[in-house]
């Protein structure tokens, strides 16, 4: 089974110049930490803000010559963790066929973000790999996106998990 998921944030370890990619369950309140590299990292964040590039980027590149060669990227998903790496799929139709091509979870989510396409998660990795954000003290619900309508900020304890990650023996 799949699992929807949004971009919750990309983070920079305050310990190294690691990235983190924050995907979070859309039906739920579940967080998926991903480690990326900071050109990906940064190449997820351009598109998310909605910067203007003056040439186009790797990921730009690719989306143009999918689209050139008369395919669509469908999705994404985040299909595998397997001695602690990522590994993910690009679902392309291509004259009525499918096509998964195998991809870096970051290359994946960055073209994701430019074909404006869903991601999703296997759920043996939510199960894996997913935090689930411990309850609010006061309220006893765990902790919504920030923004929506009736919930709290997520809890401290994951934005300080997030941010006192050592990172330094990940080279």
């Amino acid at each position: 089974m799949m699992v929807r998921v949004s971009i919750d944030s990309v983070r920079v370890s305050l310990m190294s110049q690691h990235r983190v990619v924050v995907l979070k369950d859309v039906d739920a309140t579940r967080y998926l930490p991903i480690w990326i590299g900071p050109f990906e990292a940064d190449a997820i964040t351009i598109e998310l803000q909605d910067v203007e590039v003056a040439r186009p980027l790797t990921h730009d590149l690719l989306k143009a010559a999918i689209e050139q060669l008369g395919a669509e990227v469908e999705r994404v998903a985040i299909t595998e963790l397997r001695n602690d790496t990522f590994y993910a799929e690009i679902s392309l139709s291509v004259g009525g066929k499918q096509m998964r091509i195998d991809a870096r979870p970051s290359d994946a989510i960055a073209l994701a973000v430019r074909a404006e396409v869903p991601v999703y998660v296997d759920e043996d990795v939510m199960a894996q790999a997913a935090i689930i954000p411990e309850p609010d003290l006061e309220t006893g619900e765990a902790g919504g996106e920030a923004g929506e309508p009736g919930a709290a900020p997520a809890p401290d304890a994951f934005k300080d998990f997030l941010e006192e990650l050592d990172l330094s023996g990940l080279d």
